[in-house]
């Protein structure tokens, strides 16, 4: 926008400048009043919470010496700042109040004076001696006032050059302590600021370490209204209160802080930081380039809090997340450690998280029964409170009504009946007498050679995070599964079924305290976003989305090493062979389609032979489909067959999930397996023939998840399949396939018991040989 208009405006006025640029700012100015945010600035307490970062409008930004300076301390890290002056651009050209504090005047300063040191003794050198060979020279230490000195021009001219680049105005600052504690100087640079931010320049403000006196040691912060300047870190916390801005943005060469140094083994990035917490914190060694340290930043970072700023301290080094790290956190993302003055009433996400995968360890070790009778219980609730659980329901199901937010068949997947939890707690009795064979059984066994056995064992995957929408019924299905398999579980439901959820969370808990471990299953119900909970990785094993497609391949992007057990569409076909059977045909086209269009297994295409065309059967089908209110969309060798077609699909490759689907006409068996390969998703698909040849050939050719002959494609379900409930249907091709239940939360280890054998015992010139003999596998857990 800038770019455009600026040129737009300079050739309009002749390219007379000043004329263009007084336009310019006139015309940002009403666009903010229209589009952006509002021109004047309304400080107010510090955020909360991190989402309320994105309404901060005047924003310090502080780079500090290891951001900004090259790793051997001679010079600047060119291209780290020019993506941060690219962030800095961006936030203000969308109408927020830029300022940035910079170190780096001192190593920009170091690096021209040992330029000119080098050059002016090679040359004296080249004198006296009278050769092109010159002797090693020795540089002087440098005094950092005179770097600050030689450095500050070229800094800012560089901040200058890169700025222009977005058609974004800067102007330097420089500061002392005298600056903020002479009043009169205090309200000059007060006034000097809000000038600048008012003409929409970006500030670049910096101490003037050239006259500046060495630092005080030991000199704390002083309450609100006093703060000694002796870095970086206080000068940007004294300016952010004093210019009463909503964010001050640290930028360290950290991630953040840390509960002790960074780099011991039980460190621990700390994503919320409160008042109070420092007691429990050890300081590491501050950066070798700058003069502060993290005691500094935190302490300065506290003071900026109590004065209505709220702070985040991030890495600016990390070449991963450097190009994005201050946008991240404006968007309100889990990035560095936030300072928070409001402590949530319950425990945080990562610390659910712990409590789950301890509570989930001993739930591992419970013999099986007594697993199965922790799902049995929570049968036996769901019927006992399930005037509880539909008044919740009923009360979100108003909400979601009388919101307008949710279409119809997300309104119908919201929706709980007393039929539906009659049908829950049947299948949660199915997977209680599966648990018997699940975790500690044994798969192989194998005597490696005399008194070496071998034994392959399943056991659970660790901590699950099952993220769910709209559909409460999914909430104990899963709970019942990772009680069974031993697995921890982490619930994070969508906001329209909070009080179902709720509801059924409490009854879950109730139903494991009857063997001690409540805190086997967590819901998270903090404002935690779905993409900071996939950056867990340390925490959690597998991840299981449970709603829109959308929403699978939201996580399948966020995830960051957390493997994703699901299926991001399920575009599901039904082909009609020109042997089918009409009765059959009909009936499972109606079923498929019709039974429940808003489930992931519901048919959205149905491929018709040829052949069928203006029979019987055609019309049949197209009736069927009309009184059953269902809109049809032609595909479009389909739509040349007719005069008179329905509206022509836009994608071969869609999932409507309500009462729509896509007709097209094909060839062949052939053709049909073809098609679904090329707008399939590989997840469950049917042939309706009496070629018993044919469908054999189908089944074989189709590579999906789920393939069926004459049987409707709603039968692709864990609970019909017998698994007793599934945490979803996978698409993926390793681990688990098709409907997930019990199996697919399992996985295994080896288990070697010897008596002091070693490999070299088993070398050509060993007394020992490998027997690899299969043992039969005993029962784990007798009747």
């Amino acid at each position: 926008f800038s770019t455009f208009w600026r040129k737009l405006f300079w050739v309009m006025f002749s390219r007379h400048e000043t004329e263009a640029n007084k336009l310019y700012m006139r015309v940002l100015s009403e666009l903010r009043n229209f589009h952006f945010f509002p021109v004047t600035h309304s400080p107010g307490k510090s955020a909360a919470h991190r989402s309320e970062l994105r309404q901060a409008k005047r924003i310090v930004v502080k780079l500090g010496s290891a951001v900004v300076t090259r790793g051997d301390e001679c010079g600047l890290a060119l291209g780290r700042l020019a993506s941060i002056v690219e962030q800095v651009a961006v936030l203000q050209n969308q109408g927020r109040e830029m300022m940035i504090v910079t170190s780096g005047a001192v190593a920009f300063g170091r690096q021209r004076l040992r330029h000119e040191i080098l050059l002016s003794q090679s040359v004296r050198q080249a004198l006296h001696s009278g050769q092109n060979q010159l002797k090693e020279m020795s540089l002087p230490v440098l005094e950092a006032r005179a770097c600050a000195a030689a450095g500050q021009s070229g800094l800012m001219a560089l901040y200058e050059a890169m700025f222009t680049q977005y058609s974004t105005c800067t102007a330097q600052i420089l500061v002392t302590n005298l600056d903020f504690h002479d009043e009169q100087k205090r309200r000059n640079l007060n006034s000097t600021l809000h000038e600048l931010l008012r003409m929409n320049i970006v500030p670049i403000i910096n101490t003037n370490d050239a006259v500046v006196p060495p630092p005080v040691p030991n000199s704390d912060l002083q309450g609100v209204n006093v703060i000694h300047i002796k870095d970086n870190d206080s000068l940007a916390a004294r300016l952010a209160v004093e210019m009463k801005a909503d964010l001050l943005i640290a930028l360290s060469d950290v991630e953040g802080l840390y509960d002790s140094p960074p780099g011991t083994d039980d460190a621990k990035l700390i994503d919320i930081f409160y008042p109070g917490d420092q007691q429990s914190i050890r300081y590491g060694s501050k950066s070798k380039v700058g003069i502060g340290g993290m005691e500094a930043k935190v302490k300065s970072a506290l003071w900026a809090l109590q004065g209505g700023t709220s702070v985040v301290i991030a890495n600016g080094t990390d070449p991963k997340v450097t190009g994005h790290v201050i946008t991240d956190i404006v968007e309100g993302k889990k990035v560095g450690t936030f300072f928070s003055e409001v402590k949530p009433a319950g425990p945080t996400v990562e610390q659910q998280t712990e409590m789950a995968r301890q509570a989930g360890r001993t739930l591992a070790t419970l013999h099986p029964d007594e697993r199965g009778e922790i799902i049995c219980r929570l049968a036996d609730l769901l019927t006992e409170k399930k005037d509880e659980i539909l008044s919740a329901n009923k009360r979100d199901m108003e909400t979601a009504a009388s919101s307008g937010r949710l279409s119809q068949p997300l309104l119908a997947r919201l929706s709980l009946s007393t039929s539906k939890l009659n049908s829950l707690a049947i299948g949660l009795r199915q997977i209680a007498v599966s648990s018997r064979d699940s975790v500690g059984q044994v798969l192989r066994r194998t005597r490696v050679a005399n008194n070496l056995e071998l034994e392959q064992i399943t056991v659970p995957i660790g901590v699950l995070l099952v993220i769910f929408e709209s559909r409460p019924d999914c909430l104990p299905q899963v709970s019942a599964l990772a009680i069974a398999s031993g697995n921890a579980l982490l619930l994070k439901g969508g906001k329209e079924a909070a009080n179902t959820n709720r509801i059924l969370h409490q009854l879950t808990q109730e139903a494991l305290s009857i063997h001690g471990v409540k805190d086997a299953i967590q819901l998270v119900s903090t404002r935690e976003e779905v993409e900071d909970l996939c950056r867990l990785d340390k925490m959690i094993d597998l991840i299981i989305p449970r709603g829109s497609s959308q929403l699978v391949r939201d996580i399948q992007r966020a995830a960051k090493g957390i493997p994703v057990l699901g299926h991001s569409e399920g575009i599901c076909h039904v082909y009609i062979d020109s042997e089918a059977c009409i009765e059959k045909a009909i009936d499972i086209i109606k079923d498929s389609k019709c039974d429940y269009p808003a489930a992931c297994n519901a048919m959205e295409t149905l491929l018709l032979h040829r052949d069928l065309l203006r029979t019987p059967l055609f019309d049949q089908i197209i009736d069927m489909l009309r009184v059953e209110q269902v809109k049809i969309h032609a595909g479009p060798r389909f739509a040349s067959y007719l005069t008179f077609s329905p509206s022509e699909v836009k994608s071969l490759r869609t999932e409507y999930g309500d009462l729509e689907c896509c007709i097209e006409v094909v060839d062949s068996m052939q053709d049909a397996v073809d098609h679904i390969h090329k707008y399939g998703s590989s997840h469950t698909d049917v042939i309706v023939t009496d070629n018993e040849n044919t469908a054999e050939q189908f089944m074989q050719q189709v590579d999906s998840a789920c393939v069926f002959w004459n049987a409707s494609s709603r039968f692709a379900d864990g609970y019909r399949f017998g698994l007793g409930a599934e945490v979803g249907i996978s698409t993926a091709r390793i681990h688990a396939r098709g409907p997930v239940g019990l199996e697919g939360l399992l996985t295994t280890k080896w288990i070697l018991r010897g008596e002091g054998h070693t490999v070299a015992e088993f070398s050509e010139a060993g007394s020992m040989k490998y027997l690899h003999e299969n043992i039969p596998v005993p029962q784990r857990f007798p009747s």
